[in-house]
């Protein structure tokens, strides 16, 4: 690593991915018309001993550290199996991950459609690899262990992914449930908030995302001609967390919106355990899958007075006012 903790254009040109996941096997003659490529038990990128079982036997090792993978011919196999038991997340993710943040956007998509060629669902492939990978990527820009170009070729590369990957969702009957959402400032925030978005309406919820960067009268304004089921602010900055509580004690005060649900996740609230019940949310969640669930378990869980704590005596004062 550079000075700071960044990781230097040289480290990530030496642990840059040869290739898309195929070109592993060719390299140990492993073609994909001999035997099925995926069935990994475990694959390191720098580290990998081949065994293959119908395949012509024998074994190949690259680096000092044996990896043991196998693969097999002739086996039945469905689109299912190979998702759920041929492929290794983490070696994927680790992948992508350097072809993001180098900004190699053609490897980056050739290895996202052979990992859709494997099986995977665009809905698996966001909660699976780019939503992990969006948090992997702010984490460390946010700790300052890689630079600003990298974690806008990540970005944007991450956003494209998104964006096509959503056009492609499985469309669920309609929940006749409506969800107003909001979220942080940051480009970050807001691509972590329309993963939640587009999967959100996707699973049949009537979805009204705007983004970050709202002020707290405009969006009371909005929530009170929309009357949601749901008022969602995901993935705020720490800045954001005092207007969310003032916003949540608002709508709470007037009476307004009284069915409505206030849920927050992601972001801060990711980081701080704890915060959304201080400050009053009904529901939190820290992944789009846990959120979605928690939506559908949980529809009339609603926050106990004596939850709130955070800015609880200013609030107590106003209202014996």
């Amino acid at each position: 690593m550079v000075p700071g903790g960044r990781f230097s254009r040289q480290q990530l040109a030496n642990n840059r991915p040869r290739g898309p996941i195929k070109e592993d096997f060719r390299r140990f003659g492993l073609a994909a018309s001999e035997c099925d490529f995926m069935s990994i038990d475990c694959l390191s990128a720098e580290c990998i001993s081949v065994t293959p079982s119908n395949c012509g036997g024998g074994s190949v090792s690259h680096s000092t550290t044996t990896i043991q993978v196998r693969a097999h011919r002739n086996q039945p196999t469905t689109a299912t199996s190979d998702w759920n038991n041929g492929m290794n997340k983490e070696l994927i993710t680790e992948r992508l991950f350097q072809l993001l943040i180098s900004g190699e956007r053609d490897s980056a998509r050739k290895m996202v459609d052979e990992v859709l060629d494997l099986g995977a669902t665009h809905e698996e492939m966001t909660t699976e690899f780019f939503w992990p990978l969006m948090e992997m990527v702010e984490t460390l820009f946010r700790n300052d262990q890689i630079t600003t170009i990298a974690h806008r070729y990540a970005t944007r590369l991450l956003r494209a992914f998104v964006d096509q990957a959503q056009a492609n969702y499985t469309q669920k009957s309609r929940r006749n449930k409506k969800v107003c959402m909001f979220c942080g400032p940051t480009e970050g925030d807001e691509l972590s908030a329309q993963i939640v978005a587009d999967l959100a309406e996707a699973d049949g919820y009537e979805v009204y995302f705007a983004g970050g960067g709202v002020a707290n009268d405009e969006i009371l304004a909005e929530v009170g001609e929309q009357n949601p089921d749901v008022l969602l602010m995901f993935a705020a900055a720490p800045s954001d967390c005092p207007q969310i509580r003032e916003l949540i004690d608002t709508i709470k005060e007037i009476g307004a919106c009284g069915q409505t649900q206030f849920v927050v996740g992601g972001g801060v609230f990711n980081r701080a355990p704890g915060l959304a019940e201080e400050i009053g949310a009904d529901l939190w969640a820290t992944t789009p899958t846990e959120l979605l669930a928690r939506l559908e378990q949980e529809p009339q869980r609603r926050a106990p007075e004596d939850q709130r704590t955070v800015g609880r005596s200013r609030r107590d004062g106003r209202m014996a006012a």
